[in-house]
């Protein structure tokens, strides 16, 4: 299952509340339609991903550039983020003071291992990263900070679903339910599976259930403000296999996620 982002912004949808503002869930979805290492879009393609009317898209675009948050390219008739939406990710980023605290672990990990190590947080149906360690070797993953991936069927996606109150949990399975029918009955299995698992051991996998190329261990992480984050670290199939994803990296990210929730915790 391909977690699609962002959501279309239905113009009238009713279902929101009446303190939902539309406009400026329609700009904000403009924003999200751009991908981390992606190429600059048109408004054609921006109204493809968004699900926007061109004509919606044409003015949201315009005032964003008037804003700051888009640059327009002349030569390609295509726009790229802006200075503007630049500097909002950066503050956010500096606000998550579980980055400065998880860092220096998260590379000696992926040193160990030779695999990526990530953290991340959960936005809607995706894990967004926000820190990510890279090992020095010529095969790696093509990923890094600021990479989208789907919650439900990746091993960090499926950690930070496990962590989740039951609430949580049930919001995000109707909306799973409601957006992917057809292939609920196996990713609703697949998550129960990691609840269990990451109740036992601590961590969750995913071998070959996102990508098939790719395995991964994932760990949730409580943080002193009550918010869940959570770490994966993952290589090549042929690197780790389903044996060396239970055995080494899944109990070694559970140990990385129980060691940045105790300095989390100090640092309050």
């Amino acid at each position: 299952m391909r977690v699609r982002r962002p959501v279309p912004v239905e113009p009238g949808a009713a279902t929101r509340g009446s303190q939902f503002v539309e406009s400026i869930a329609r700009g904000l979805s403009i924003l999200e339609a751009f991908r981390a290492g992606g190429a600059a879009l048109g408004n054609q393609e921006i109204a493809a991903r968004t699900g926007l009317p061109k004509p919606t898209v044409s003015r949201l675009t315009h005032t964003l550039t008037e804003l700051g948050y888009l640059e327009y390219l002349p030569r390609y008739a295509k726009y790229r983020l802006g200075v503007a939406a630049v500097s909002l990710g950066q503050l956010a980023l500096s606000g998550m003071t579980v980055r400065q605290l998880a860092r220096p672990l998260m590379q000696e990990l992926c040193e160990r291992l030779s695999c990526s190590v990530s953290l991340g947080r959960r936005d809607r149906l995706s894990m967004l990263y926000v820190e990510h360690c890279q090992p020095g070797s010529a095969v790696v993953l093509q990923l890094g900070l600021g990479s989208r991936i789907p919650l439900a069927i990746t091993a960090m996606g499926r950690a930070r679903y496990a962590a989740a109150p039951p609430d949580e949990r049930a919001a995000i399975d109707a909306e799973i339910e409601t957006r992917f029918p057809a292939r609920w009955a196996a990713v609703r299995d697949g998550l129960q599976e990691a609840v269990e698992m990451h109740a036992a051991r601590g961590f969750t996998l995913s071998v070959g259930d996102w990508q098939k190329e790719v395995h991964a261990a994932g760990a949730a992480v409580l943080l002193a403000d009550g918010s869940y984050a959570a770490f994966n670290c993952g290589a090549p199939a042929f690197m780790l296999d389903r044996q060396r994803a239970m055995r080494e990296a899944g109990p070694r990210v559970a140990d990385l996620a129980r060691r940045v929730q105790s300095l989390a915790a100090g640092s309050v």
